[in-house]
């Protein structure tokens, strides 16, 4: 597991033992980048179920102002902040050692981009995507991509928000939402 491109590039991240964490595929990392590649510098990150922390180190890498990384293992805590040491990243990173989706109850700041990785089969990319949107942390015109299973349903949304497109990488799918701005919902125009 490499950092593909930016100013950690080629630097070789640390994984998770044992098979509870299962690392983004290159494949569909390449694929994430490709789609986020003009939306990542000097944008605010959230990276929700951050496992090894590998999707928001890319972001950093690649010019992101700040990333939030969240995660209940303890493990998995440890190696983010190894991770992010090992590519000297980690002057513009939060580690928070917690759930996601009680993490997302108490947020009161909003992000320009929101990376979801759950564990498969949880139900989990529904309920937070459910809360993203239910709270509105996402700033205006931000973005939101969920991996999960292909056969995995996720949800529609309400504007401001929607389901702008699903990429299919084999099993795997990347589903991304947009917000648009507060004129679409009834907010003041900036």
């Amino acid at each position: 597991m490499r950092v593909i491109t930016g100013t950690a590039r080629g630097r070789r991240l640390k994984e998770l033992e044992g098979m509870e964490t299962r690392p983004t595929t290159d494949r569909v990392k390449e694929g994430l980048f490709n789609i986020l590649q003009f939306d990542i510098e000097g944008r605010r990150v959230l990276d929700l179920f951050a496992g090894t922390g590998q999707l928001g180190i890319e972001c950093l890498s690649r010019g992101a102002a700040s990333v939030v990384f969240v995660d209940r293992r303890s493990d998995a805590v440890r190696l983010i902040r190894e991770n992010l040491n090992l590519t000297e990243l980690e002057e513009n990173a939060r580690v928070i050692s917690g759930d996601s989706m009680e993490f997302l109850k108490g947020l009161k700041e909003k992000f320009d981009i929101i990376l979801l990785d759950p564990p498969y089969g949880t139900g989990l990319v529904q309920a937070a995507v459910s809360h993203i949107a239910g709270f509105d942390i996402l700033s205006p015109y931000g973005i939101i991509v969920a991996e999960h299973p292909v056969e995995e349903a996720v949800p529609a949304l309400n504007p401001p928000y929607r389901l702008h497109r699903t990429y299919r990488y084999g099993k795997i799918a990347l589903t991304v939402y947009r917000r648009g701005g507060n004129e679409e919902s009834g907010g003041p125009v900036l």
